[in-house]
């Protein structure tokens, strides 16, 4: 296509221009230090991903070529001593044409809270934690660093509860995470939305929907409860936030299998033989493995990634990108050698089958890409090709621009 061609030149020529003022790798944003020892600090993080798509299909009346602010975040973690740590994340996702403002006080384009919990560490492997967290079950994708992702953006389908019972896959509850030496947990018991993205209303005969909490109530249908566990057979992956990075750009040796669930008791509805409301239990499993290591001695690396998802959503769901069924979905990326201070390539490829009980079509997703590191994340263009095949064939072209300070 020779939309690619542009892209690709695109990206060679913006990284030619700032190569020489490529950064060293990010050191953790910006940190106010309040006392000698640095226990009392105060630590500021700006990230933010600006998109150009094309889109080969299109109405008559509308242009192939879109913007779109894909993420804008300012993050502020704040701690007074080593046991005490206050997390806070504000931003907005997918800013576009749709979801512009006049004034810019619309809904879509307001700034919102995506983080804000608090967290008190019992010794230096077990913590306890509540508020609005992204301490989530299911996969190491559900818990993904969005900054250090491999591919350009997440799967849809691996967030698996995102708008239906969970805000931006944040969820107001209580959580505890920690390790048992090579072993990670995370555990949450949290509330779920009373008006999610699913507002149908369950119909005789027809196929459940995401409503348990608003038809059902709190006291059926509140809470939701999920884990994630992990065994990290090489490097530990340990870390203050709850982000799972996409890839260490080679400077680590990880190998790790985990597994994970998420259940919603009662969080779907469907309308039996009689119209009376009847509640059914939503309940995702998920088992992966991740795996990144250098190769050779000149900065190339090798990150791979395989999930399994059983997604048990209630009788036929279909929704969106949620459904009743399975998935199976992989990425493979090789950072190819070079010097972390210049620029550095890293081509890509991702597929996602997802066999979906109420569709007789399985739906199909290929991606294709190449990250092109600036410095390592503090700068990185990514062109990204997606096919998704399901009913019918979409393309999907993006380059998109990221910068994390």
């Amino acid at each position: 296509m020779k939309i690619l061609t542009v892209f690709f030149i695109a990206i060679l020529f913006i990284s030619a221009r700032v190569s020489s003022q490529a950064s060293p790798d990010h050191k953790g944003g910006f940190t106010i230090k309040f006392d000698e020892e640095g226990k009392k600090e105060l630590r500021i993080l700006a990230a933010g991903q600006f998109q150009v798509i094309y889109v080969d299909e299109v109405p008559e009346d509308r242009n192939n070529f879109s913007f779109n602010l894909r993420r804008a975040r300012i993050t502020t973690y704040a701690k007074i001593n080593d046991d005490f740590l206050f997390v806070m994340q504000f931003g907005l996702n997918n800013l576009n044409e749709n979801t512009l403002s006049p004034n810019g006080r619309g809904e879509s384009s307001q700034l919102s809270f995506i983080d804000f919990y608090g967290q008190y560490n019992f010794n230096k492997n077990h913590t306890v934690g509540a508020g609005l967290h992204p301490y989530n079950g299911i996969s190491r994708l559900n818990n993904a660093s969005t900054i250090t992702l491999l591919p350009m953006d997440n799967n849809p389908s691996s967030y698996a509860t995102t708008g239906l019972s969970d805000q931006t896959s944040r969820h107001l509850g209580v959580f505890a995470k920690g390790n048992f030496g090579k072993m990670l947990y995370r555990i949450a018991i949290n509330e779920t939305l009373t008006d999610g993205i699913d507002m149908r209303d369950p119909e005789i005969y027809g196929p459940a929907v995401y409503g348990g909490h608003r038809i059902l109530g709190s006291k059926e249908a509140g809470f939701a409860y999920a884990g994630y566990f992990e065994y990290n057979i090489f490097d530990l992956e340990k870390s203050i936030l709850s982000f799972k990075p996409g890839t260490y750009l080679g400077k680590k040796k990880v190998l790790t299998v985990g597994t994970g669930f998420f259940s919603h008791p009662n969080g779907t509805v469907y309308l039996d033989q009689n119209g009376i409301a009847t509640g059914d239990n939503v309940l995702i499993l998920g088992i992966d493995a991740f795996y990144e290591a250098p190769v050779g001695e000149k900065g190339a690396a090798l990150t791979a990634y395989g999930a399994y998802q059983n997604n048990d959503y209630g009788k036929d769901y279909l929704f969106l990108t949620y459904g009743t069924g399975t998935m199976w979905y992989g990425h493979c990326g090789y950072l190819l050698k070079g010097s972390e201070k210049k620029i550095r390539f890293q081509p890509y490829v991702s597929y996602t089958y997802e066999d979906l009980v109420a569709s007789e079509e399985a739906r199909k997703r290929l991606g294709l890409g190449i990250n092109t590191y600036i410095g390592g994340n503090n700068f990185k263009l990514t062109l990204d090709y997606n096919r998704v095949n399901w009913l019918n064939a979409e393309n999907f072209v993006t380059l998109q621009a990221g910068i994390n300070l």
